[in-house]
C-alpha cells in the first residue's frame, strides 16, 4: 500500500466550510473513485488539513486519480474546492 500524505494550507476563515465540503462531498467521491481516506486531521492554529489517501500501488495512484479529476463532480466543483487552498504539499508515503 502507498499513500500521499496531504497538507492543504486553507484559506483564512475557510476551514469550517471547507470541513464541511470534504466531510460531505470530497470525501465520500474519493472513496466512490476506489482510493482511501486513511485520516484526516487539522492543525491547532486551524490553517493546516492534513490527510492521507490510499492507493494500492504507485500505478493504482493514476488510475484512480484519473478517475476523479475526470469526473463530471470534479469538473463541476473544481473552483469551489481549490477556491479553499492557499497552498497544497502533497508526498508520496509507503506503509511498511
Amino acid at each position: 500500500m502507498v499513500g500521499q500524505l496531504r497538507i492543504y494550507t486553507i484559506n483564512e476563515g475557510m476551514m469550517d466550510s471547507w470541513l464541511k465540503l470534504f466531510k460531505e462531498e470530497i470525501a465520500p467521491k474519493v472513496i466512490e473513485t476506489g482510493m482511501g481516506v486513511e485520516t484526516a486531521w487539522i492543525s491547532e492554529d486551524r490553517s493546516k488539513f492534513i490527510w492521507i489517501r490510499t492507493y494500492e500501488d504507485i500505478p493504482d495512484i493514476e488510475v484512480k486519480e484519473a478517475a476523479f479529476y475526470g469526473s463530471n463532480w470534479w469538473k463541476q466543483n473544481v473552483d469551489r474546492v481549490r477556491g479553499h487552498l492557499a497552498n497544497r504539499d502533497i508526498t508520496i508515503i509507503e506503509r511498511i
